[in-house]
């Protein structure tokens, strides 16, 4: 019988703090729980199998919240003291040129992602602090951090490289890292599983989709491109982010609107992508105003969906043979429409869209009819469970919380 292996698994954003305890073992979730607006007033809802509990709460910072999540577990379960919590897990955005693999957090470690900030100056400070807070409310158990960009460490050259200066990628560290690893990496390998072929001897385009949204190649488990690069900006169309832009369109708007630097990110981070098209970034209420002849947001998207079919093109061509197109992520998971929309473009590949079951059907489901070339699939990310898992790779079968 498996050793049960309880894994607190948290995301520490900016202003919220998602949490979950699972058995990385077996994969069962005992309990999942977000505090928001962290900073202030902030509120919690805890879930279990038993119901939900939500209050309002105090919350001034990461500690305070961390405490809050450990009290929740504590009065509503799973209580992690006397379960005895194998590992905390934490995600952690940018692990640069160095983290290739989940590691053991120690003070070394803290301060090689604290060196990392002016690369994820808008994730890696949260991260941290969950880090710190966490060791702090469960002293004893081991912290490991899981990287958004490790999966794509296996990125050849000529795929990370930038044609830029050697000094910016010398003393810089300029150079694509890609995100959403973690998501990739849990959704091609079970797409692998549900065609019934070792992930090594599969090649899949992973499809993450949602307010963020990237595309990835994977050639045998290993991610060979990726559409985010040195940032999460680049890429596809998103939510608020534009993707793929001229370079020379920040001087272009410094010179005739005088727009200084931070603000240009800002408005492409912020103010661009769906919002910057259609003035709006939900893409259930884009539907909607598409749908009832709204021509803006029929050309957002539109916008979107051309990107997404050249990326998946672009891919096809490196992967050399293609498997599967996954869908993933908020968007890629429940947008029957935007699935649609990609793969009706993809006739070249002998993609056949199944439309009866694009429409609805299970969670995880294939989407293409038998006689497809190329199968698509919807498969649910779970990269908590791939977090949980990378715990238990990091510390061994004979390790105990």
């Amino acid at each position: 019988m498996t050793a049960a292996r309880p894994v607190l698994v948290v995301n520490a954003g900016s202003s919220s703090l998602k949490y979950q305890v699972l058995d990385a073992a077996t994969g069962v979730t005992e309990a999942t729980g977000i505090i928001e607006r962290i900073g202030g007033a902030a509120h919690l809802r805890h879930t279990t199998p038993a119901g939900t509990h939500e209050e309002d709460l105090a919350c001034p910072d990461h500690r305070a919240a961390i405490d809050a999540a450990r009290d929740a577990l504590r009065r509503h379960g799973p209580d992690t003291s006397s379960l005895g919590l194998y590992a905390v897990g934490h995600r952690v955005v940018h692990g640069g040129p160095h983290f290739t693999e989940p590691v053991l957090v120690d003070d070394d470690v803290l301060a090689a992602i604290e060196d990392l900030v002016p690369l994820a100056p808008l994730h890696n400070p949260a991260n941290l602090e969950g880090i710190r807070s966490a060791r702090r409310s469960f002293p004893g158990t081991p912290q490991v951090a899981v990287f958004d960009t490790a999966f794509h460490q296996t990125l050849p050259p000529e795929a990370f490289t930038y044609a830029v200066p050697a000094e910016w990628r010398e003393e810089h560290q300029v150079r694509r890292y890609g995100f959403h690893g973690t998501s990739h990496r849990f959704v091609s390998r079970r797409t692998a599983e549900l065609l019934g072929r070792a992930p090594g001897d599969c090649n899949v385009i992973v499809l993450h989709l949602g307010n963020g949204a990237s595309a990835c190649a994977v050639r045998g488990s290993q991610s060979i491109d990726t559409s985010m690069g040195l940032s999460p900006l680049e890429g596809l169309v998103m939510g608020t982010r534009s993707g793929d832009v001229d370079p020379a369109l920040g001087a272009y708007l410094q010179r005739v609107a005088g727009l200084d630097p931070a603000a240009y990110d800002e408005a492409l981070n912020k103010g661009s992508g769906l919002l910057g098209l259609a003035g709006i970034a939900d893409l259930r209420e884009l539907d909607a105003r598409r749908e009832a002849g709204d021509d803006a947001a029929a050309l957002a998207f539109a916008v979107m969906v051309y990107r997404l079919r050249k990326y998946v093109g672009a891919y096809a061509v490196a992967l050399g043979r293609v498997d599967a197109i996954a869908f993933t992520g908020g968007i890629g998971e429940n947008s029957a429409s935007v699935r649609a929309a990609v793969l009706g473009g993809l006739d070249v590949l002998g993609v056949e869209l199944d439309p009866t079951a694009n429409a609805d059907g299970d969670p995880e489901r294939r989407v293409t009819t038998d006689g497809s070339r190329v199968a698509a699939w919807v498969v649910p990310t779970n990269e908590e469970l791939e977090i949980a898992r990378a715990c238990l790779a990091v510390l061994g079968d004979g390790q105990d919380g």
